[in-house]
């Protein structure tokens, strides 16, 4: 069974791979435009503090996406 940690990871490089014709800028923009209207907060929050943890299985694709979520995310 697969990890909260390993499921968004997993959702992330599957919505990138449906956006990967456009090129990898815009398969990265569109996947982080997606996550961030379809995903909820906590989901999004876990997902920025995944983006620079080694070892989490992640593409450079989806680090960048996760980091850009973490750009997005209000200050409390």
């Amino acid at each position: 069974m697969m990890s909260t940690d390993e499921r968004l990871a997993y959702m992330a490089e599957h919505i990138l791979r449906n956006f990967a014709t456009r090129g990898d800028e815009e398969a990265i923009e569109a996947t982080a435009q997606h996550i961030g209207l379809y995903w909820d907060p906590g989901m999004k929050a876990r997902a920025a503090a995944m983006a620079d943890v080694p070892g989490v299985p992640l593409s450079e694709a989806a680090r960048a996406v996760f980091r850009r979520l973490g750009e997005e995310q209000p200050l409390d």
